[in-house]
């Protein structure tokens, strides 16, 4: 047996598209493996469904940071800085009688031909019964020096954004305040060069303070983008690889391994048990498949691990025990059934031990070339909006992309991520198979 699976593995060496395929797929399960252990199934679920509140620091429809290596025009780039992480300075200066003042700076680059989304402070005060009050400056980089607001922190968390504040747009005389702080006055090219955000507060009690956090809201973010919700693009991604591979190989070793079980008992015993598994098959074959899923997801569960069981139970009799029992008929008049049968091995021992393992390596290739199909199934059922709504997955994003209307928009990324993803694995499978099929088929192996 060892020899046979050494032989096997480097008849599979001689297939370049064979290294290809086994090599993206061992990449997707190490993927895989740390995107579960570095993001718990639990933390997944909570940050893919707590919104605006669990990724405020995000921009909505931001491009992947990557895309300035392409394009002619240079994004600007999402960062968030908080004074509590000691990455924004602070300084307090104490006064008399309680009263304190805390200076707060970031300075920070802007080379971007592209002007932000927006800039938000997120302040986070403690007092006691006297308000703490802010100042806000802008400095830009041709030294001019922009009052932002003032104003008093009425609770202990207070948020403030700059693009919303009329106040603001009413001194700027401009109904776009982002372009009016980036722009030279009567300009609207971005002005490149240092910025420095000035914050002075005044709190009036002994154990007053303040803290704030900064986030500047570019037109891209991280490895993957974000989409309508902030959400970063990057867990879903992730978190899909485990999601395909599980769903597609335990619906490919389900199916493929019941069918090969089914139709060994049913040719073995023969008679009604034969005729009846061939009656079902018949049946079976009529059914829309797509459909009575579609008709499971609506009416009954969305759950992932319904749905696999409904696509294992309807793909068991299809026309792979037609193709099993053809080849069982001719094994089952070989010389050394005809042995056990005489030295009175059990039909389960002839089935188990005789039949079966003659039909392996017929099994493997069509079993790792089913993969894609149920691969595509997941994602399929997620796209129309019948996916688990509790998981992220590549379907899922597709989804929310189409639902968004991210193609008309130009959000081209937020679709062409997950296709590609769910190209290049059924590829890596597909082609793994077909090698598999060559070395095992034996009307292939010669071709």
């Amino acid at each position: 047996m060892l020899n046979n699976l050494r032989s096997s593995f480097q008849k599979i060496l001689m297939y370049p598209s064979a290294i290809a395929g086994i090599s993206v797929i061992l990449f997707l399960v190490v993927v895989a493996i740390y995107t579960m252990i570095t993001i718990p199934y639990n933390e997944a679920i909570t940050l893919w469904r707590g919104g605006e509140e669990v990724w405020y620091q995000n921009p909505k429809f931001a491009q992947p940071a990557w895309i300035n290596y392409f394009s002619t025009k240079k994004y600007a780039e999402s960062f968030a800085v908080d004074t509590a992480n000691a990455e924004m300075q602070k300084t307090v200066i104490p006064g008399e009688g309680g009263v304190s003042t805390i200076e707060m700076v970031h300075e920070f680059e802007f080379e971007s031909d592209v002007y932000p989304q927006d800039l938000i402070l997120y302040f986070d005060s403690a007092f006691q019964a006297k308000q703490p009050f802010v100042s806000i400056e802008l400095i830009t980089p041709d030294e001019r020096t922009v009052r932002i607001a003032n104003f008093v922190l009425t609770g202990s968390d207070y948020t403030y954004r700059f693009s919303q504040d009329d106040k603001l747009r009413t001194k700027l005389r401009t109904e776009d305040v982002i372009l009016a702080l980036f722009s030279m006055p009567d300009s609207e090219v971005p002005l490149k060069g240092t910025y420095k955000l000035v914050m002075i507060g005044s709190v009036f009690e002994p154990e007053s303070t303040i803290d704030a956090e900064f986030v500047f809201h570019g037109q891209v973010f991280g490895l993957a983008g974000t989409d309508h919700a902030r959400r970063d693009l990057t867990l879903p991604l992730l978190w899909g690889v485990p999601v395909a591979l599980a769903f597609g190989l335990m619906a490919a070793i389900g199916t493929s391994v019941m069918t090969m079980i089914i139709a060994a008992i049913g040719t073995w015993y023969g008679g009604w048990v034969d005729e009846l598994i061939q009656r079902i098959t018949e049946i079976n074959l009529v059914l829309p498949f797509f459909a009575l899923l579609i008709m499971i997801g609506t009416f009954y569960s969305r759950s992932i691990w319904v749905i696999l069981s409904a696509t294992i139970l309807l793909s068991i009799f299809t026309g792979g025990i037609l193709g099993f029992r053809a080849v069982f008929l001719q094994v089952k008049q070989s010389m050394y059934i005809e042995a056990a049968k005489a030295y009175g091995a059990s039909n389960m021992r002839i089935i188990f031990k005789y039949l079966i393992p003659r039909m392996i390596p017929l099994l493997i290739p069509g079993l790792v070339q089913s993969v894609p199909a149920f691969v595509f199934l997941e994602a399929s059922l997620a796209v129309i909006g019948l996916g688990d709504p509790v998981l992220p997955t590549w379907g899922k994003i597709i989804q929310d992309a189409n639902s968004n209307g991210a193609l008309y928009k130009g959000y081209y990324y937020w679709v062409l991520e997950p296709a590609a993803l769910l190209i290049i694995t059924g590829l890596a499978f597909a082609v793994l198979g077909f090698a598999l099929d060559r070395i095992f088929n034996p009307r292939l192996r010669d071709a």
